[in-house]
């Protein structure tokens, strides 16, 4: 191949789209590696590019592949196959393992035939399986022989799309073939003997899907949306609409032609757009785009593939919808030359131009669309101010600012108005349009104002009820109408005021205090309304603000409350001060004094002025009993006339030490907690000590009484040892070293009752003479009821038929005369014939004794 990129192709480098072949740097075109060309014709693209402007040029190649000559030199004589004969010679024997004859008799060759690829046509009907060739070896008359396939479509996904006869060799396809699925199968063909010994290398089989133009363009979009400016010279470009096609692209049944089909509307042309047909490019090919006339083009693109032939191409469709974009190319004029307009208040006034670039399909929003109201007339334009329009109809808003009916009843104006963007290049028309505008003021009822809002009056503090403050009135801007105006409170917060409904006079309602909680910075501040009787009643807002002057009103109060000193003089003192809810100047300087009455006071305390505000109260006398004292100091303001009040304070006289604070003795004392006080204290915590001590002996005296009472029951009653344990059977008789004759049942009682303290049978009660118990008086004497347990524990010793006589329960005596005999005489013996198998019929109880005895000779 041949290129020139105009640069001395410096860099260029080429590529192909099959990686069978490749390009050398010359322009060469040469096969990669040893292949079979599968069909008569090849067709590849070899690509050329730069890889510093990354520019890409592309060509097509077209192979013309010539027969290949048969083995023994010379050409194939008669007519060429025809395409339908592929398949019928592709059912031909293959005989990939080939041998030659020579004179030593039979050698393999070293290389194996290169099997040519099997070509299968897609979407075949069958039937199937269906035979694609058959392949032996030679060998086959010398061995039986097995064959078998592997590989993607044998026995790996897809499975079982190719089969092979293991006997006879034969290949079949089993279902029809998709190229669109996969375009080519890589199957390896195996020959082994009968014993799995291989008897052939395994052969490559290339198989290609042959395509058919089974698959319809389809558009990547159903609509395409594009856009060209009215008034574009023809070849202007559009859009570009692009399909795929599935079908392989080096075919025809893969490559895509365009073309429209229609175009809505058909005005000014019915041919206003053109398509390229292999790019898919959309371009105007006739002037007259008007978007004041045609807003819109509605163009259906059909592709086709078989390179667009309509006999035996599948076809699509899509939508492609073109805007007309809008220039300047029409200036805004007004409906009409004079415009009359009501106007109440300050409401907006609408002025009317039409703009045909905008109004028959509103380009809202754009340059081109918007005008520029400008103001050009006399007199009060200046009572308005003028904003473009916002919305899509085509308006200008002129909005007024502060129009008065009684000041001016109407207003004349001139308006020019102008798009923002100029107009298109040969466009011989005035770019802007005037017209004349007359408001009128209609006259609408206006609410009340209070001319003086807010309105400040200054007083002082406490002026009694009813007292007349100020006349605070609205004014009715209405004076064209007979409307009377009626008050009232909107907000009093402390409900110190009225308001005379009729002409708006203030009184106080009650005594005005300018330490109350409601006053902010000396001012309070009250709101009123004025409403009027028009239609519709329209009412107003008006706020008072009272500024209070302070009075001395407030005596002051003395600061601190409670204080400490010591008992001595000279050590410490109380520093007092006052405080006082007026403001200068009725306030300090304060004046601090004892009183003369009672005189223990004067002659206890002293005070000492420190300034204005401040002074210190100490101890006249040398000693003060530690306790707490009520001293009474009259304090006194410097305001006109003066205030004064008399102010206890608590002060804690109590012993201190050499720093001057209160030692704890001193403070306990200092609490107002004499001597007799602490004695009396102690008196109730030693009586309250006692009486626990008291009660603690009471409750242990009682519950001796109780254990006694438990000792004087009735021996008959006793019901203690009835629970009888017979689990502690004693030893064997191997390991008691004891006379077991002592166990026996005795004969008679006699031996029993004089026998020594030592082991005997108690397990039963013995027969015998009972003793005597005392007997229980009928009223015991305190004194006696020691002697009387006593005696009652001597008897029970000395009985030895009293309970318990279950201690000691021995088991492991038998008697004398057994009737069984005696256990020592049983042995046993392995030597007998006894048969123990009836064992296992006794339970699982016998079940271990059934193992050991049952078990034969096997044991």
């Amino acid at each position: 191949v041949k290129f020139n990129n105009c640069a001395g192709n410096k860099g260029v480098r080429y590529e192909t789209n099959s990686l069978d072949f490749k390009v050398r740097a010359d322009g060469t075109l040469y096969a990669a590696h040893h292949l079979q060309v599968p069909s008569k014709q090849l067709i590849l693209v070899v690509t050329a590019w730069d890889p510093q402007t990354l520019g890409r040029w592309e060509t097509v190649v077209r192979f013309l592949v010539a027969e290949k000559s048969q083995h023994n030199g010379h050409k194939p004589k008669g007519r060429k196959a025809l395409p339908g004969e592929l398949v019928q010679q592709q059912s031909d024997t293959l005989l990939p393992w080939r041998q030659h004859q020579s004179a030593n008799g039979l050698r393999r060759q070293k290389r194996d035939w290169v099997i040519p690829p099997i070509n299968v046509p897609e979407n075949s009907r069958g039937p199937f399986p269906q035979q694609l060739v058959r392949i032996r070896s030679d060998k086959d008359k010398e061995i039986h022989i097995r064959y078998s396939i592997t590989g993607v479509g044998a026995d790996q996904p897809p499975m079982e799309v190719f089969n092979i006869d293991p006997v006879s060799g034969r290949m079949y396809v089993t279902r029809p073939m998709d190229r669109e699925e996969r375009a080519s199968y890589h199957l390896r063909a195996h020959a082994v003997d009968m014993n799995g010994n291989k008897v052939e290398n395994p052969i490559d089989l290339y198989i290609y899907v042959i395509d058919m133009n089974d698959n319809r363009p389809e558009f990547i979009n159903q609509v395409y949306n594009g856009s060209v400016d009215e008034g574009s010279k023809p070849g202007t470009y559009v859009m570009t609409v692009t399909a795929n096609d599935a079908d392989d692209g080096t075919t025809a049944n893969g490559m895509v032609r365009y073309r429209i089909v229609t175009q809505t509307p058909q005005s000014p042309s019915q041919n206003m757009f053109t398509i390229n047909s292999e790019t898919g490019d959309i371009v105007t090919v006739a002037a007259g785009l008007d978007r004041e006339k045609v807003q819109q083009y509605i163009v259906i693109v059909q592709a086709t593939d078989m390179e667009g032939n309509l006999n035996y191409g599948l076809s699509n469709t899509a939508t492609a919808i073109i805007t007309v974009t809008d220039v300047n190319d029409n200036p805004p004029e007004f409906t009409t030359s004079t415009v009359k307009q009501p106007q109440k208040g300050v409401r907006t006034l609408v002025v009317i131009a039409r703009d045909l670039t905008r109004s028959l399909m509103g380009q809202a929003g754009s340059r081109n669309w918007g005008g520029v109201g400008l103001p050009t007339t006399t007199c009060t334009h200046s009572h308005f101010s003028f904003s473009r329009p916002k919305g899509p109809r085509e308006k200008i808003q002129h909005f007024a600012a502060a129009v008065d009916y009684e000041m001016n009843r109407a207003f004349m104006l001139t308006v020019m108005v102008s798009n923002q963007a100029p107009l298109a290049s040969g466009i011989q028309m005035s770019f802007q349009s005037t017209a004349g505008v007359t408001i009128s003021v209609t006259d609408v009822n206006e609410a009340p104002y209070f001319p003086t809002n807010h309105k400040l009056i200054r007083l002082e503090e406490g002026v009694p009820t009813g007292t007349v403050l100020t006349t605070f009135s609205a004014v009715d801007p209405d004076r064209f109408m007979q409307q009377a105006v009626r008050y009232s409170k909107l907000s009093d917060p402390a409900n110190w005021l009225n308001i005379n409904a009729t002409n708006g006079q203030i009184t106080t309602a009650a005594v005005l205090d300018r330490e109350s909680d409601y006053i902010k910075n000396n001012v309070y501040e009250a709101t009123f309304l004025a409403a009027d009787n028009g239609i519709p009643p329209a009412s107003g807002t008006g706020t008072l603000q009272i500024y209070l002057i302070d009075i001395n009103d407030n005596a002051p109060e003395l600061l601190p409350k409670e204080a400490q000193i010591c008992e001595k003089p000279n050590l410490n003192v109380i520093n007092i001060t006052a405080a006082d809810a007026d403001i200068d100047p009725n306030v300090g300087p304060f004046v601090f004094e004892l009183p003369s009455v009672p005189s223990a006071v004067r002659k206890n305390w002293t005070i000492t002025r420190l300034n204005g505000d401040y002074a210190q109260l100490s101890l006249r006398i040398m000693y003060l009993e530690a306790g707490v004292y009520d001293v009474p100091i009259i304090v006194t303001d410097s305001g006109n006339p003066p205030l004064y009040n008399t102010s206890v304070i608590k002060v804690k006289v109590c012993p201190c030490d050499e720093n001057g604070d209160c030692t704890t003795i001193g403070a306990v004392a200092a609490a107002g907690l004499g001597t007799g006080a602490i004695i009396a204290i102690l008196i109730c915590i030693i009586i309250l000590l006692t009486m626990v001590l008291l009660f603690v002996v009471w409750m242990k005296r009682r519950e001796k009484e109780r254990h006694t009472k438990q000792l004087l029951i009735d021996p008959e009653d006793d019901v203690r040892d009835n629970i009888l344990k017979y689990d502690e059977e004693g030893g064997g008789e191997e390991d008691q070293d004891y006379d077991l004759s002592q166990l026996q049942q005795p004969e008679t009682m006699d031996h029993v009752l004089n026998k020594t303290p030592g082991v005997r049978r108690v397990d039963e009660r013995p027969i015998g003479a009972e003793p005597q118990y005392p007997i229980r008086p009928v009223i015991p004497h305190p004194g006696d009821i020691g002697d009387f347990i006593n005696e009652g524990l001597r008897a029970a010793d000395n009985d030895p038929t009293a309970p318990p006589y279950d201690s000691l329960l021995v088991f492991d005596y038998e008697g004398s005369g057994s009737t069984a005999g005696s256990v020592s005489s049983l042995n046993s013996s392995s030597s007998g014939d006894q048969d123990y198998d009836y064992l296992n019929d006794w339970g699982p109880r016998f079940k271990k004794l059934a193992d050991m005895y049952g078990g034969g000779e096997e044991d």
